[in-house]
């Protein structure tokens, strides 16, 4: 089996790629299949995030790249720079992970892993959730680790 045990460049060209969803990228030793089928072990320093497109080197020198699986996703898009403040806000002092953007025209997004309470609570404050699938990729938190779970009720 192969192992993962360091960083690569981002520069280096992936011989293939592992796609992951948020929960197994927050973990610094797991058994991954590769997308091309093949089983492969990820041994990082612990408290290590995989990012989406960080690369990772095998003790034999093979490149992966990390790519975020789609989750199901609650997205907040909105123009109001106070109503995306409250959200962000009130959804960080419940320690949910988020994922926040800026797009064209200041329209602000914020993502998290879809739950029906959190979407409740924003739609209380009269911001329009959406539910998709995306690619999820949360801050990584002011000290750079990576605590993630579900807040499902």
């Amino acid at each position: 089996m192969i192992q993962f045990t360091e960083r690569a460049d981002h520069t280096d060209n992936a011989d293939v790629t592992v796609t992951l969803p948020i929960e197994k990228r927050i973990k610094s030793r797991l058994r991954v299949a590769l997308d091309d089928g093949r089983d492969a072990g990820i041994v990082l320093t612990r408290g290590e995030v995989m990012q989406h497109g960080d690369k990772l080197k095998s003790i034999d020198g093979e490149i992966v790249e990390v790519l975020a699986a789609r989750e199901k996703l609650s997205m907040i898009h909105c123009q109001d720079m106070k109503g995306f403040a409250r959200a962000c806000y009130h959804l960080g002092n419940r320690h949910v992970p988020v994922q926040i953007e800026v797009g064209e025209g200041g329209v602000g997004t914020v993502s998290y892993l879809h739950d029906h309470v959190l979407d409740d609570m924003i739609k209380g404050f009269g911001l329009p959730v959406v539910v998709t699938q995306a690619p999820f990729n949360p801050e990584p938190g002011a000290y750079g680790g990576g605590h993630v779970h579900g807040h499902s009720h």
